[in-house]
């Protein structure tokens, strides 16, 4: 070998080399040479080839020890990106939720950068400014432009563009004739920070002591995690809002988790009541541009407090000193794509990493939660009692074997005689009913035939208002015919079964003269127009409202006065071992929404089973009776929280491919007779946007390192191959 080759050689091998993260879905890091002059530490965000295109990665580790063989063959890091580092304690978040969920490590990664192609310095905005003559060529389309210009201020370029209704290039062809001239926009000014002092409010004595105790958490600074318990209407937002006060006045950011479709008017509204300016938002409604400008505040430490959906959790805080999550109980905190996740249970694992506190609440907490409260694991803070003297709701069960409505109707006529002496004395009803669209299923009364998706095992549901029949597990959907396509008989079909666009056609029926209003996430289109319509309601602009649980999440109606449940068993006959517990939960939530600001609320069931546990529990409002035999059933049964569960569910396009993988898997499993492998078995949905769906279900005591043992049944299995898929779901909540 000549001198210049060993040199070359030489330099090569002594470069540094790091191991890099990539946020696609892959497990592994992959090592590429820093190169001279660029400073790099675990954290970095960087820019590296792989393959043919430029990928957006995260330094892991330093590889001090690289393969020489290989080392030739690196490529070199391109280039780092002016942003913070990742911390090392939500690496280490990642790391976990990644093993705990056999989840691959980089697509935990990505939902800490959220942004793609927008990470790195915002880009600089233009605007256009009028510094001229008239075009020697006027259009309409000039006009406009030049009229909403005249004021002589900057406007942004594309929004003027979108006002006037042209393109770029016209505002371009404008600035060429020097008409018009294009400049850099100023950049927003931060917003002002929350600030503790702005509106301290006056407290009850019960909730002086349970502040008191959120003030003494957040002060601590300490990992601890405390159960914020609280009846509905109680105050507990203002509550941990003292929480979050501490930490502003010791530099620190706070998270407040919602679920996504809480995210309203009215707690943003409460929180500027109390600190002067809303909080920074993280949801999925964020544009593109806000999306970047909010994860660049968050991870340069200048969003003193973020509000936001489940995935908030995994962003980059710069000191992040407590977390809230609100509503704990909330099944929407589950993930089910991609990385199947609870956000509830990570974020007491980063709370953990970080060593800082966190604060559960809900007026119906998880079985989880109640039992680690009741174990002593969490600290249980009470707040017994309304806000300002009001009662809980009075509960009373609608037997529908004995009072139950006409054929054909679904309010019976004690409900409906409630509901009229309600509007008479101009307080509001609520209607809940948890089903979306007019009906759950559509079919000929001449030859049976039913409304089925096409490539899912499910009824097409009825939706009225939009003219069509949708499958709401793939989102297929067909115009609704006027004529049966399985025998030709025309003006035959009939809807079965209520939704809550049904319901709304029964009300305006019943009392004519009610303004109705129906709440459900198929008819909101945005978190926006969703804030709109509870703006109306809380203004008294409505008289019945109509809703799914969508109208449960931590709204306040200062009118509604009146809850009826139409079909209170809805959740009770899935199989799902969960449903008295989401049932209870739901219906505890929703007719608290009643009697919160003036009057006495009520709440009626209508039933078929009033002497069901959860009735008579919810009706003598015992709670403790609930939680009681809830608690001990799960514990004779070996379910979470004191045993742990796993769900394998097995796809493939068609039955036998599907089956017999899920055989073969479920052949290899390890013996452990600490462990039972059930199946596997059909899914409850059998077929889902064409694909046959197999389960097994793992079921272990709450001792064994489950993720572990999945983790070496999987590696000894079949592989997956063609059009199978695996997706494994720890701790599941859903079981269908």
């Amino acid at each position: 070998m000549d001198h210049s080759a060993r040199a070359s050689t030489s330099s090569a091998s002594s470069a540094r080399v790091v191991d890099v993260l990539v946020p696609v879905a892959l497990n592994q890091t992959y090592s590429y040479r820093v190169p001279r002059g660029m400073e790099l530490k675990p954290g970095d965000v960087v820019c590296v080839p792989l393959g043919p295109r430029e990928a957006i990665a995260v330094v892991w580790a330093e590889n001090p020890d690289p393969d020489p063989r290989l080392h030739n063959r690196l490529k070199d890091v391109g280039e780092k990106l002016d942003v913070p580092p990742l911390k090392k304690e939500l690496r280490a978040l990642v790391d976990w939720v990644a093993n705990y969920t056999l989840s691959a490590r980089g697509m935990v990664l990505r939902m800490t950068l959220r942004m793609g192609e927008h990470l790195g310095p915002e880009r600089q905005r233009m605007g256009v400014r009028l510094i001229g003559q008239p075009p020697q060529r006027m259009t309409p389309a000039r006009r406009r432009l030049i009229g909403i210009l005249s004021d002589g201020l900057l406007h942004g370029k594309s929004e003027t563009a979108r006002e006037a209704g042209v393109s770029a290039g016209a505002i371009d062809g404008l600035v060429d004739e020097g008409t018009l001239t294009i400049e850099p926009m100023p950049r927003a000014p931060a917003p002002p920070a929350p600030d503790p002092a702005f509106a301290a409010p006056d407290f009850s004595r019960q909730q002086r002591t349970a502040v008191d105790a959120m003030r003494a958490l957040a002060a601590n600074g300490s990992f601890h995690v405390a159960l914020l318990d609280g009846v509905t209407g109680s105050g507990k937002t203002e509550v941990y809002f003292e929480a979050i006060a501490e930490i502003i006045h010791h530099g620190r950011q706070s998270l407040i988790l919602m679920p996504e479709i809480a995210l309203t008017g009215q707690f943003l509204d409460r929180f500027a009541q109390r600190f002067g300016v809303r909080p920074l938002e993280w949801h999925s409604e964020l544009t593109p541009r806000t999306r970047a400008r909010n994860w660049a505040a968050i991870a340069a430490g200048e969003a003193p407090v973020v509000v936001g959906a489940r995935s908030a959790l995994f962003l980059p805080y710069a000191d992040l000193g407590l977390i809230v999550v609100d509503e704990e109980h909330d099944q929407a905190y589950k993930q089910d794509e991609g990385v199947h996740y609870h956000a509830r249970d990570m974020a007491v694992v980063r709370a953990h990493i970080a060593k800082i506190p966190i604060v559960l609440a809900s007026a119906t907490p998880s079985v989880e939660t109640e039992v680690n409260a009741r174990k002593g694991r969490y600290q249980r803070v009470v707040l017994p009692s309304r806000f300002g003297g009001q009662h809980m709701p009075h509960i009373e069960a609608i037997d529908l074997r004995r009072e139950g409505p006409v054929r054909g109707r679904f309010i019976s006529p004690p409900l409906a005689e409630h509901i009229r002496v309600a509007i008479e004395r101009r307080e509001q009803a609520l209607l809940f009913l948890n089903r979306r669209g007019y009906a759950p299923l559509t079919l000929c009364r001449t030859c049976g035939h039913r409304f089925a998706c096409t490539i899912c095992d499910a009824w097409l549901v009825d939706h009225r208002f939009r003219q069509r029949l949708v499958c709401h597990h793939c989102g297929f959907s067909v115009p609704r015919p006027h004529v049966c396509p399985h025998c030709a008989a025309e003006e035959s079909l009939v809807a079965v079964g209520p939704g809550v666009e049904r319901l709304q056609e029964e009300a305006a029926a019943l009392f004519p003269q009610a303004r109705t209003m129906v709440l459900s996430s198929d008819l909101v289109t945005s978190i926006e127009t969703m804030r709109s319509e509870l703006n109306e309601i809380a203004e008294g602009r409505v008289d019945i409202i109509i809703g799914t649980q969508l109208v449960a999440k931590g709204h306040n109606f200062p009118r509604l006065n009146l809850v009826g449940v139409v079909d209170a068993d809805l959740g009770l006959g899935n199989g799902d071992p969960r449903a008295a517990e989401r049932t209870f939960q739901l219906l505890n939530q929703v007719i608290g929404r009643a009697g919160r600001d003036q009057g006495r609320g009520v709440g009626y069931l209508q039933t078929h089973q009033p002497e069901h546990p959860v009735m008579k529990a919810l009706v003598a409002c015992d709670r403790e009776a609930f939680y009681a035999s809830e608690i001990e059933a799960r514990e004779r049964a070996g379910y979470p929280p004191f045993g742990r569960l796993a769900s394998l569910i097995i796809s493939a396009g068609d039955r036998p491919t599907a089956e017999g993988f899920a055989r073969k898997l479920a052949a290899v499993a390890p013996i452990d007779e600490r462990i039972q492998v059930l199946g596997p078995a059909e899914a409850p949905l059998a077929v889902i946007k064409g694909r046959y769906r197999f389960r097994l279900l793992v079921k272990s005591l709450r001792s064994v390192d489950l993720s572990e043992y999945l983790r070496e049944w999987l590696a000894a299995g079949p592989k997956t191959r063609g059009n199978l898929k695996l997706e494994i779901d720890v701790d599941p909540q859903s079981f269908l």
